[in-house]
């Protein structure tokens, strides 16, 4: 190797590199290792990380690649799991002060999956108490805050994970997206977040909204995210929920231009407020993708915020997470999660139901639309990066979460694929993510789009800044 930090690398540029023998596993996990050191105290992306494991996984990769023996694409590559994910011999507070701190026995599916394909488990990142909101932050880790400017926050519950990408504290790295998480970081950290339709990544145990779970990449290229996907994207039995069906190769449509895709273009949904300059930068990227041969058509999709509908669903996990507390538990919760969970102790039986027939009506809307177009494209968050340690942007009139993430639930209830794509940055300099939908089971054409835009316009990646700046 020359003087090239292997930490600032993607992962198909390290496999390259282990497969020519210019680089080892071992290099590119103690270079990420690094970064971790370099880092982590200034953002607090990690929770958890595994030194000895890693080093161990790594000199076991190296031999493999040495033989010529790779067990996947990915062998060796430095991957980061979110703390709501088990992993065995790591922890799994999930966030909160009434989830003991022992070590778990098990891998779930998308670290089993990882570790037989040799990928090198780092350690755990950051997530707000049971992944209930879009920030993050908690009673047992702390707040992680956004690399471009650590005064504010990075957005969530898989706000570690991005932050982890964008400062590629390790290559590749798993999130899960309930109403918006994976996009919602990815978002606001500008990298690259891909929520998988619902199924095709099987998760273990059962997420607490496991109808509107997602497990998914953040990465800092689609290449990246595909390698990935070709790994967790595969069926596994523990999960009632899985599906079958994946595409042996999730990226067999990457391609760097987009002739022949039609492009549904919605700025707001037909309801939703946008920030004029994410409106902008977002409407700029819609016209490159048009100059990467898509037609565009400015449309919404047609149907009114279903926001009520998320709700009902949302805050009876948080119930059912009361419930099963006792009342010493119940003072150690988030007061926001307790909150919620009061909230559905209003709703009916009927309400309940009347939520699940509206969302069949919008999956049913959605998937029709779906037909007439390839893709569909918004923005994924209406708003810039905000302080950290709120839930909303201070001072203003919003009070829940999911009213400034108007783009992003709407897809986990119709359970179709949805990716964030980094497309710029306001004029204060904070990133901006567009994102790009399909109809339920079409997720290649979602990352073909992704690919062949961050190809054509690539992504720029921040360090962290000093904080003496802002004194």
């Amino acid at each position: 190797m020359d003087d090239t930090d292997l930490g600032t690398l993607d992962g198909t540029t390290l496999t390259r590199l282990f497969r020519d023998g210019k680089a080892s596993p071992l290099e590119a996990t103690r270079a990420a290792l690094a970064r971790i050191d370099r880092f982590n105290e200034q953002v607090n992306a990690y929770t958890y990380v595994d030194r000895e494991g890693a080093e161990k996984a790594a000199r076991a990769s190296a031999r493999r690649w040495g033989q010529g023996k790779p067990l996947s694409p990915i062998d060796g590559l430095p991957v980061s799991m979110k703390d709501l994910t088990e992993v065995a011999g790591m922890p799994a507070r999930e966030g909160s002060l009434t989830v003991p701190g022992g070590l778990c026995d098990e891998d779930a599916p998308p670290a089993r999956k990882l570790r037989e394909a040799g990928a090198v488990l780092l350690g755990k990142t950051n997530t707000p108490e049971f992944g209930w909101k879009a920030v993050t932050d908690n009673r047992v880790y702390g707040t992680t805050l956004n690399p471009w400017d650590t005064r504010l926050t990075p957005g969530g519950s898989s706000g570690g994970a991005a932050v982890a990408a964008a400062l590629n504290m390790g290559v590749l790295h798993q999130g899960g997206d309930s109403g918006g998480s994976i996009r919602i970081p990815a978002s606001f950290t500008g990298v690259f977040g891909f929520k998988p339709t619902f199924g095709w990544t099987p998760q273990w145990p059962p997420a607490k909204a496991p109808t509107l779970s997602h497990i998914g990449p953040l990465t800092r290229t689609v290449a990246d995210a595909v390698s990935m996907l070709n790994v967790i994207g595969r069926y596994d039995y523990r999960d009632p929920y899985a599906t079958r069906g994946q595409p042996e190769d999730w990226g067999d449509r990457l391609r760097d231009d987009l002739d022949g895709l039609t492009i549904a273009y919605s700025p707001d949904l037909g309801y939703a407020r946008v920030d004029p300059h994410i409106a902008e930068r977002v409407r700029e990227a819609v016209g490159r993708l048009e100059e990467l041969g898509a037609k565009v058509e400015e449309i919404h999709p047609g149907f009114e915020s279903p926001l009520e509908t998320f709700r009902v669903l949302w805050f009876t996990a948080s119930q059912q997470i009361l419930a099963s507390s006792d009342a010493a538990d119940r003072q150690r919760l988030d007061p926001g999660l307790v909150s919620d969970g009061k909230r559905a102790e209003q709703c009916t039986a009927l309400d309940y139901f009347r939520a699940l027939s509206d969302r069949a009506v919008l999956t049913e809307r959605m998937e029709h639309f779906t037909e007439r177009y390839d893709l569909l494209v918004t923005p994924t968050v209406p708003i810039a990066p905000f302080e950290a340690n709120h839930n909303v942007p201070p001072d203003g009139e919003l009070t829940d979460w999911e009213q400034w993430t108007p783009f992003s639930y709407p897809f986990n209830l119709t359970q179709q694929p949805a990716a964030s794509v980094p497309c710029g940055f306001t004029d204060s300099g904070l990133p901006v993510g567009m994102q790009i939908a399909s109809g339920r089971y079409q997720d290649p054409k979602v990352l073909h789009a992704c690919h062949a835009y961050m190809k054509a316009f690539p992504a720029r990646f921040p360090t962290v800044p000093d904080p003496a700046q802002y004194a």
